[in-house]
């Protein structure tokens, strides 16, 4: 399966969509008192799953994947509380999904989520309020070798869906910073740890750990509007990330959650022709857009 690109037909895998099914909005609407599921279509203005069972929202994503030529995509689990609903769409595709989890390691045991075919835990420490630094974050790491990557959010957090329905964002910035992941990567050199938006806003540490620790990953999701913040734009910070990481560890990835909206192919477009315009060859832009994924997650 292949899609169109600036160097030809191209084969892509993305390594970061959001799988919003129906117990994530059960789970999100509880959060906030007097709001109910039932009010999402109109508060959002998203298709919101009607069925409990998320084998309808697999198959809506991988006609959608199919739509736009997309090999395969690692699907998230975007509250601690769903991981089962990642889990069932994994084992209905396994050849087109690969799952990963928000995770919590002050509240949930690696080993018991990573049992159910997860193969990304994804931790989010200015979110959950945390450092890196914990003890229960090295005991989680610890069982992840030959099992599993880590994917760290760092950075600038915002969360669309929170924002939309007025939920609160008790973020600690504090835990931000992807230098406190410098230490763990070096102790544990045989996990793979990606760092998505390209650092979000913290795109020079992002970079520094990277420089450091050769088993440290970057996947270029969402718009990155935070390049404002840096004062330089998609080719400058995708030129950067090159220079310091090389083509074999960034990985390409949309940030796609909800429909009507489905595959972002905007960021597609954005990113293969900022890429195209650095001169990049189709051999490493394979590279990118697959062959890293495949490699990080050992999935052929």
């Amino acid at each position: 399966m292949v899609t169109s690109s600036p160097w030809g037909q191209l084969k892509v895998r993305d390594a970061h969509v959001h799988f919003f099914s129906h117990r994530f909005f059960t789970l999100l609407s509880a959060q906030k008192p007097g709001l109910s599921i039932t009010d999402l279509p109109e508060r959002l203005g998203w298709d919101i799953p009607t069925s409990e069972d998320p084998t309808a929202l697999a198959a809506h994503w991988i006609a959608e994947l199919d739509h736009h030529g997309v090999s395969s995509a690692a699907i998230i689990a975007s509250l601690p509380g769903d991981v089962t609903s990642v889990a069932a769409a994994v084992k209905l595709y396994p050849n087109r999904f690969h799952g990963f989890s928000m995770f919590d390691p002050m509240q949930q045991d690696a080993d018991v989520v990573l049992s159910q075919g997860i193969q990304g835990l994804c931790l989010f420490p200015a979110l959950h309020r945390y450092s890196l630094h914990e003890p229960r974050v090295t005991e989680a790491i610890r069982q992840c070798p030959g099992r599993a990557v880590v994917f760290v959010h760092c950075g600038s957090l915002s969360i669309g869906v929170r924002k939309k329905l007025g939920l609160p964002a008790a973020y600690d910035p504090r835990f931000s910073n992807p230098l406190d992941l410098e230490a763990l990567a070096h102790k544990n050199s045989d996990v793979r740890f990606i760092i998505p938006h390209l650092g979000s806003g913290m795109f020079r540490e992002a970079l520094m750990v990277a420089a450091q620790c050769p088993n440290v990953y970057l996947d270029t999701s969402s718009s990155n509007s935070w390049m404002k913040i840096e004062g330089l734009n998609l080719n400058q910070i995708l030129h950067r990330a090159l220079d310091v990481l090389g083509p074999r560890r960034l990985l390409f990835g949309t940030d796609s959650s909800f429909f009507p909206r489905g595959w972002h192919r905007a960021v597609f477009d954005a990113q293969a022709t900022a890429w195209y315009e650095l001169g990049i060859s189709k051999e490493d832009a394979e590279q990118i857009f697959c062959e890293n994924l495949a490699r990080v997650l050992d999935f052929t």
